[in-house]
């Protein structure tokens, strides 16, 4: 039996009451994963990144959504926040907090809306991310049938973030979720999403997600992705965007966790005045995996994107950064500017980078770039001279290296959860704002 037929067996778990519309798309995700397989190095888009460890798993589904109250307090953001949980893939109406969700917002779990037949979400589904895009999307599209439903009425400007808690459980046997997440804001509203991938530290788990935001015209979404799964799980992850005239999308892609861990990411800047800026950061270490491709299609002309990734890879990780922009021939006076720089710890560390612009108009303002380096030795010497030992000199050099990204956190609980994982806990008597200050002015001396 092959991987995908393996994998497949297990689709008789799902529902049979599934509406028609639902029913068809798992017949063609089904179809088209079975024909696709799974991809293997020999695909360019998958060179760098093998996903054996997925296919030769063993995967059951989960069947309820229990989880360790204790576990569940020290996982999640302490948050003032909406927040939906799903736990291993299946949702949890104990855990969500979804009280006073103002009027025009609708946050709910997938399976609700499926249940009420919403023919305004079976339209929305699978518009961006289609069954061709990957084989982990036509997966998704056989298997989902939980996830997160958020729409926005517009002119609705949303007064707390919108959490989506999605966990990972350890347990005898390894679990596979497909959580579908449909984001929909209607013109000049505005919203922050928190994606954040956690659970119990071993987990050894298979998290495949699709996530598709539309945006109507004016609309603005703050989008967190934060990965900080156990360093035995596996993680696949689809983000596809739409945006209309005048809209804006600012991503947070920030990846911590997580033994084998690939991201698409995916903006088309449909109308004119559109803006996407891609904000990433991936601390890996042991032999963490972590890749992600990026892709940002001008089809307008006067349209805008910054993308700056930041890697830093200690003991035997490896990185992988795939970023492209695609101008049209017709989209002119648009500007896209692109950078990634990764930070090596180890000298067995590995980064793959490959930046890349295909340009077809003229009239445009497009730069991108790359570079891979070590710490600076003197700068360690320096901090060092200030008292401060070698251990934190080197983790408040690795934070001033990662600050151009988190200058641009908005949110304080996830900042300090990504500066706690890069640089650890410092002591009491050390002030953070002030010794990164001095780390950041002594690298640029």
């Amino acid at each position: 039996m092959s991987a995908p037929e393996r994998f497949l067996e297990r689709l008789t778990q799902r529902r049979a009451d599934d509406p028609s519309w639902v029913a068809a798309r798992r017949q063609a995700g089904a179809a088209r994963f079975e024909a696709m397989g799974f991809p293997t190095r020999r695909d360019e888009a998958w060179k760098y990144t093998d996903v054996r460890r997925i296919a030769e798993g063993d995967f059951a589904l989960a069947t309820d959504a229990t989880f360790d109250g204790a576990h569940f307090e020290a996982q999640r953001l302490d948050i003032d926040a909406y927040r939906l949980v799903l736990v291993d893939g299946l949702f949890s109406a104990e855990l969500s907090e979804l009280e006073g969700l103002p009027d025009g917002v609708q946050v709910e779990a997938l399976s609700q809306a499926v249940s009420a037949n919403h023919e305004a979400v079976g339209g929305a589904l699978g518009r961006l991310a289609g069954v061709d895009f990957s084989p982990f999307t036509a997966l998704n599209t056989a298997f989902a049938d939980e996830g997160a439903i958020v729409r926005l009425a517009p002119g609705v400007v949303v007064d707390k973030p919108i959490y989506v808690l999605l966990l990972s459980r350890a347990g005898g046997q390894a679990v596979m979720s497909h959580p579908r997440v449909l984001i929909e804001a209607g013109a000049r509203s505005e919203a922050t999403v928190i994606e954040h991938y956690s659970g119990e530290p071993e987990a050894a788990n298979f998290t495949n997600v699709v996530t598709e935001v539309l945006l109507d015209r004016g609309a603005i979404i703050n989008h967190y992705k934060l990965q900080e799964a156990a360093l035995t799980d596996l993680h696949v992850a689809s983000i596809h965007v739409d945006q209309s005239r005048d809209s804006r999308f600012n991503s947070y892609n920030l990846n911590l966790g997580g033994a084998l861990v690939r991201t698409d990411l995916v903006t088309d800047l449909n109308g004119e005045g559109a803006e996407a800026a891609y904000n990433g950061l991936f601390f890996v270490q042991g032999r963490q995996h972590v890749d992600n491709h990026t892709l940002v299609n001008h089809n307008s002309p006067r349209t805008f994107s910054n993308e700056n990734y930041k890697g830093v890879l200690d003991d035997r990780a490896h990185g992988v950064f795939n970023g492209k922009v695609f101008v049209k021939q017709d989209a002119q006076q648009i500007e896209a500017y692109q950078n990634n720089a990764n930070l090596l710890l180890s000298d067995r560390a590995e980064i793959d980078t490959k930046p890349e612009l295909v340009i077809y108009a003229d009239d445009v303002k497009c730069s991108h770039g790359a570079t891979t380096g070590q710490l600076d030795e003197d700068a360690v010497y320096a901090l060092r001279s200030r008292g401060i030992d070698e251990p934190m000199a080197r983790a408040l050099l690795t934070l001033a290296f990662v600050g151009e990204v988190m200058d641009k956190v908005r949110l304080n609980v996830i900042a300090e959860r990504v500066e706690r994982a890069v640089a650890g806990r410092l002591p009491e008597r050390f002030n953070l704002a002030d010794l990164v200050e001095t780390a950041e002015a002594i690298q640029e001396a």
